[in-house]
């Protein structure tokens, strides 16, 4: 393989390497706000790090207020790869949805099990998340609120439509995106070794010509 195929192919490696650490990467999305009775649900609750390469350590805090209740009661913690319920009213049907085998936590999900009506309310899900940087820590608190209905059976709004049609259209958009600037990028380090290539042809016939007259030279003393 020439040294104009390997700055070529280069680029285009890293660029699909980029891509391939993109599919890990943390997007916030809202969680859906209504459940089936006697069925399970997953609370979405995504905080993600505005600065990925900043070592950092959470605490996922879960508060729950009832349909009618004035205050929030503790419903969940998890914290050091632990989980605890704390309402008893959920004894038994909480399920950590969440990061797992990391303190870095983004994902503080939770699955309800055998949802009832009794668990229509306002949840709370807290991310107290400490950055630690080279010479001191930063404590970041974000608190994020689910509505939640429970209803007998699953009715989708034209909102939750909508939604999820925006969201494939952005995933789309950005694949399409990257495709577009690898073939610039491939265009543009082509055109430039193509150009190298020139170069170096012309400058080889230049000295090939030099060469042979000096040899003519020579063969005229003589």
């Amino acid at each position: 393989m020439s040294a104009a195929h390997t700055l070529i192919l280069l680029p285009l490696t890293l660029l699909v390497l980029q891509a391939a650490r993109g599919h890990g990467a943390c997007v916030e999305l809202d969680s859906a706000t209504e459940a089936v009775v006697n069925e399970g649900f997953k609370m979405d609750c995504i905080s993600c790090k505005t600065r990925g390469e900043v070592p950092a350590t959470a605490v996922v805090k879960w508060s729950f207020k009832a349909s009618g209740e004035s205050n929030y009661s503790d419903l969940y913690i998890y914290k050091n790869m632990q989980g605890e319920i704390l309402d008893p009213r959920f004894f038994g049907r909480l399920v950590w949805n969440g990061n797992k085998d990391t303190l870095d936590l983004q994902d503080g999900s939770l699955y309800i099990l055998n949802v009832t009506y009794n668990d229509t309310g306002t949840y709370e899900c807290t991310f107290e998340r400490l950055l630690i940087y080279t010479k001191y820590q930063h404590e970041v608190n974000r608190p994020k609120y689910i509505n939640l209905t429970v209803v007998p059976q699953y009715t989708r709004g034209m909102a939750s439509i909508l939604s999820e049609v925006m969201m494939y259209v952005s995933i789309i958009g950005l694949q399409l995106w990257l495709v577009v600037e690898m073939i610039y990028c491939y265009r543009k380090i082509s055109a430039a070794g193509e150009e190298a290539l020139r170069e170096n042809e012309a400058e080889y016939l230049a000295i090939a010509s030099e060469s042979k007259e000096s040899c003519a030279g020579v063969q005229v003393a003589e």
